[in-house]
């Protein structure tokens, strides 16, 4: 598999070099820095910055979704089946595994969430894009 094949699932880390992989126009208000907005007033700009710019990753942030009680609850009893359910009376296991059973559909909910990476990089222009999702990049070839 090659690096492009790849690079959906490719973990950024910091002080790697990164490309924008698709161009992003940004868009909205504008105020000069260090103005109150109410000062001199907004005007409406648009900033379009080409794919393939570089730039260097400065930090990596990783949102994981939140677990329900439901899906800590289903951890637990898993892990309790498979550490003792063995030695549990057969009655004893079999609620056990009703209760992971009516608990399932909450847990493939779980991880059906994707863990969400986002990124501030430094482009070699200037720029700084923070908050950025992971997928915008594509690792640098240089």
């Amino acid at each position: 598999m090659t690096d492009e094949d790849d690079e959906g699932s490719m973990t950024l880390n910091v002080g790697q070099r990164v490309r924008l992989a698709a161009e992003l126009r940004l868009a909205g208000s504008v105020t000069p820095a260090g103005e109150h907005q109410e000062e001199t007033g907004a005007f409406a700009a648009s900033l379009a910055l080409a794919a393939g710019i570089e730039g260097t990753v400065e930090r990596v942030d990783e949102h994981h979704p939140r677990e329900s009680h439901e899906v800590r609850e289903y951890q637990r009893l898993t892990s309790l089946l498979d550490d003792f359910g063995h030695q549990m009376p057969p009655a004893s296991r079999k609620h056990v595994e009703e209760q992971v059973g009516a608990l399932e559909e909450q847990w493939v909910a779980y991880q059906r969430q994707m863990l969400r990476v986002t990124v501030r990089v430094r482009l070699d222009n200037g720029f700084v894009l923070d908050d950025a999702p992971e997928e915008a990049f594509a690792a640098s070839s240089s």
